[in-house]
């Protein structure tokens, strides 16, 4: 999710199933079970979220690849990324 977010970023996020496009979302992999996707909702059409990346260019895995994603499949909508705190004399 490239430039976003950034590897190391945490999120803050709600379960929701009200999605809006534009919104980063947590989503089930459609064809992976048990593998969590981060992705921007792009749009909603009858077969579900079509999931996109923000750098496409990188090869990354979306709808591009897999299809829309069923509604029930998204868990979460993406509120705030944060930086987690770093322990004492850590670099």
């Amino acid at each position: 999710m490239l430039p976003a977010l950034q590897p190391g970023d945490w999120l803050l996020a709600w379960r929701t199933r009200r999605v809006r496009p534009g919104q980063v979302v947590l989503a089930w992999h459609p064809e992976k079970p048990g593998f969590l996707l981060v992705k921007r909702a792009a749009w909603r059409e009858d077969g579900g979220w079509w999931l996109a990346s923000d750098n496409p260019a990188a090869g990354a895995v979306d709808s591009a690849r897999f299809g829309p994603v069923a509604a029930d499949k998204i868990v979460a909508v993406v509120l705030a990324r944060y930086w987690p705190v770093r322990r004492r004399g850590s670099r």
